[in-house]
């Protein structure tokens, strides 16, 4: 293990982080990496556990990530502002943006609203399950897939419920709304993250990638995925295509706390549009530290009582854990594999999950 912080960083936290870290290299996570960063941005930063298997080399502190899941916090904030800027109006329907492009079984795209769509109430199919879905994740990490690519593999099931009706997170509605991003701004998602967020924060180690990017351009720690022996093996290198506005970004801990941070602070949106964010559904998976749904983000209630803000994100080699808790403070926590690639049963992973959910938990409670 090590460890860097600043000077106002007490040596209980630190070792705290640790701790909290170390917990889930026992449970057979290669590395694990987390960031504390207070509200006035001082920064307490560990890693813990082995960064490259092969060469036995320690992860680097606070290494580039994939961020999986997360992007789509970053997609929702570009798709706020341009609410703000009167480009999209939240409860119009999908099909006033982007006419005829949503058609297929049971889908109505003049019943889908964006809102639907930032919240996973829009009922459009998962195109996950096919794309990667069952393949061979390693048969397949050097594979590009267009946008319209991932869209019509949605597109081809029948819608899986009657927009609003429900909640279930679905990969395909970020997708959609990066379209609509595109659309309404005639510019690439990519740039507008960079633009929007990644500039006026000073994120150098937070991006989008290029198409056919397969390698992570910075420090980074090696990701794990287990192979068809059942071993784990290096994933770090592919094509994050498959997972789009819905998963395809990187980042560091220390920068996806500052971006998780400015998200609430009033630094990207406004206090409409943190309240517009801030309103939730119920989405019934607090095994899975999903209590509660708002706009591209998930609230979850912490031991220590009231709630913290942030996301999750999952994808082959990397899971990453965020949270803002009441007073402000963001906390993010990675680790270099699926918790579904350390576990004999891929389907028996939610204990594992929770272990990441869990140090999230501690630090904020403990902070």
């Amino acid at each position: 293990m090590k460890d860097s912080t600043n000077n106002s960083a007490s040596s209980a936290e630190k070792e705290r982080v640790l701790t909290a870290l170390q917990s889930l290299v026992d449970e057979d996570f290669p590395a694990a990496l987390a960031t504390v960063r207070d509200p006035q941005g001082n920064t307490t930063s560990a890693v813990a556990g082995t960064g490259n298997l092969e060469t036995g080399e320690a992860p680097p502190l606070d290494g580039e990530v994939r961020i999986g899941s997360n992007t789509k916090t970053f997609v929702a904030v570009v798709i706020l502002q341009l609410v703000q800027e009167g480009k999209i109006t939240l409860d119009e329907p999908i099909e006033t943006y982007l006419p005829g492009l949503l058609k297929g079984e049971g889908i109505d795209a003049t019943k889908i609203t964006v809102r639907q769509l930032l919240q996973h109430t829009s009922g459009l199919p998962e195109y996950t399950d096919t794309v990667p879905g069952e393949t061979d994740i390693f048969q397949i990490r050097d594979n590009y897939y267009s946008t319209r690519d991932l869209l019509d593999v949605a597109l081809s099931k029948p819608a899986a419920f009657e927009p609003g009706s429900q909640f279930k997170y679905t990969n395909t509605n970020y997708i959609v709304l990066s379209l609509l991003a595109e659309k309404v701004t005639h510019r690439p998602l990519a740039e507008q993250i960079t633009q929007r967020i990644t500039e006026p924060l000073g994120l150098t180690h937070t991006y989008y990638p290029g198409p056919g990017e397969e390698d992570i351009r910075g420090t980074h720690p090696h990701g794990y995925h287990r192979n068809s022996q059942g071993e784990l093996e290096d994933i770090t290198r592919k094509d994050p295509s498959e997972a789009g506005g819905a998963g395809a970004m990187i980042s560091t801990p220390s920068e996806l706390g500052t971006f998780i941070q400015a998200t609430f602070n009033g630094t990207l949106l406004t206090q409409d549009s943190i309240a517009e964010m801030k309103k939730t559904v119920d989405a019934g998976q607090p095994e899975r530290g999903v209590d509660h749904y708002g706009l591209g983000i998930i609230s979850t209630s912490l031991s220590c009582g009231g709630t913290a803000w942030g996301h999750a994100g999952s994808i082959p080699g990397y899971t990453t854990f965020n949270g803002v808790g009441p007073d402000g403070t963001a906390v993010t926590v990675a680790v270099t594999a699926l918790p579904s690639a350390i576990v004999d049963d891929p389907n028996n992973s939610v204990e594992k999950r929770q272990l990441g959910l869990q140090a999230v938990d501690s630090t904020l409670c403990n902070h």
